[in-house]
């Protein structure tokens, strides 16, 4: 038996067997193949760390190319098994199917994990701060350990499916429709980059949806305006205060500069860069906003309305400030911060101002969005008309119950009864 790289001395050549694989000596130093002298190119070969890999040598396209089938003894490679597996091989190479070409092929092809990565270093780093964070945890709690590791070309609408039943039988229905949203995100973005053809992502089953709705009355703002008085973090105060002023998005008022305002014009000028819709955003200044940032300016010494004590840098929440206020004003645990800006849209349609106005007020681009206030209006139609109707004392002249449909159950009448009666 010879070391194939020695090439002055033709390899051998045995008919391999179970017995001969397990009794052929390991070489001291490299590794040594022994070829089946019935199957052209199979063989055995030996490192000499003593591992045992039966392989396969062709040539094809003008290059010369070893596979390796497995390892002896595991996974179930026995002699026999490798030799019916050489046996396919040497049938694709004798079509021209290149076995070692289709593994590398496979190897290298990307994963989902590897696109998420190129889409963590091109395009996540344009969303905001916390929307990033978001889909970071969206990535490493759900998607990598289920999909992280698929090939694109691998991955089906089924497996987005299963991924999205999972998570919803944890109790998230919501953050179920999140995730794929976003995973169908990065899966357009390898559409776009030529990784995938199709995304399989599209078109998924989101789970229903009912949006929240909740809302500080009249007499609870008036109360936590009055408490914001008492509180011993004034700049967390002043924060909330703005909020129900402008219905702005925490972000955007815990972020803003001085040079963002014009006193004189009574102007607020968001730029692009502070706001979810990604665009400038003009809001006119009431007087007591004028007077409160007034105030706030004469004891500023910093380029930010909000900046922190520590860092100088603009403050990130008021968490502990919040708690203490919804305890306080007995709000319930369910009030976030955000449905402060839900407060402001309510109060104004209370007071008869109309969906576009409050669409631009919030900063809403789309009338859709704005849309979910609509059956706010209708409430307040139909209380309206209700108000129009006791004024009257409608029912009064009408002859009392005579409208009541449970007259007619109780009278055991129907409508072609009661035609009959009205006088021709």
């Amino acid at each position: 038996m010879t070391n194939e790289t020695q090439k002055t001395t033709k390899p051998t050549r045995v008919h391999l067997t179970d017995k001969l694989v397990k009794d052929l000596p390991i070489p001291n130093a490299g590794y040594k193949i022994t070829y089946d002298d019935e199957l052209r190119g199979f063989g055995i070969q030996i490192s000499c760390k003593g591992r045992r890999t039966f392989i396969i040598n062709y040539s094809i396209h003008g290059r010369e190319r070893r596979y390796k089938i497995g390892e002896y003894g595991t996974a179930g490679w026995s002699m026999a098994a490798a030799r019916d597996r050489a046996k396919e091989l040497r049938r694709k190479i004798d079509m021209h199917i290149d076995p070692q070409g289709q593994k590398d092929e496979e190897k290298a092809a990307p994963t989902l994990k590897w696109l998420y990565q190129e889409y963590e270093k091109i395009h996540l780093p344009t969303l905001r701060p916390h929307s990033q964070q978001n889909i970071k945890a969206m990535w490493r709690d759900f998607i990598f350990p289920k999909l992280g590791n698929m090939r694109l070309k691998d991955l089906g609408a089924k497996d987005i499916d299963e991924l999205h039943r999972y998570i919803t039988s944890l109790g998230t229905r919501t953050r179920a429709n999140r995730v794929i949203e976003n995973l169908r995100s990065v899966l357009n973005k390898g559409v776009r980059w030529g990784k995938i053809d199709k995304n399989p992502a599209a078109g998924f089953e989101r789970n229903p949806e009912e949006a929240r709705e909740v809302y500080l009355t009249k007499d609870q703002v008036k109360t936590v305006l009055e408490i914001l008085k008492s509180m011993k973090n004034q700049q967390a105060a002043n924060v909330i205060r703005m909020l129900l002023l402008t219905g702005a998005r925490l972000r955007e008022v815990t972020r803003a500069e001085w040079s963002q305002f014009n006193f004189e014009n009574g102007l607020w000028v968001k730029p692009s860069s502070h706001t979810k819709q990604k665009r400038r955003h003009e809001l006119p200044l009431s007087s007591a906003l004028i007077a409160l940032l007034r105030q706030m300016k004469k004891e500023s010494k910093s380029s930010y309305l909000f900046p922190s004590k520590k860092t100088g840098e603009p403050i990130h929440d008021i968490q502990k400030p919040w708690k203490w206020l919804k305890k306080t004003a007995n709000l319930g645990d369910d009030i976030r911060i955000h449905d402060l800006r839900h407060t402001v849209a309510s109060l104004l349609i209370s007071e008869n101002e109309t969906l576009p106005v409050i669409g631009k007020i919030l900063g809403h681009t789309q009338s859709k969005t704005t849309e979910r206030y609509a059956h706010l209006i209708r409430e307040r139609t139909q209380q309206g008309v209700d108000t129009l109707s006791n004024l009257m004392d409608m029912e009064k002249h009408m002859g009392g119950d005579l409208c009541s449909p449970k007259t007619y159950d109780e009278k055991n009448e129907n409508f072609s009864n009661l035609a009959a009666n009205i006088p021709k």
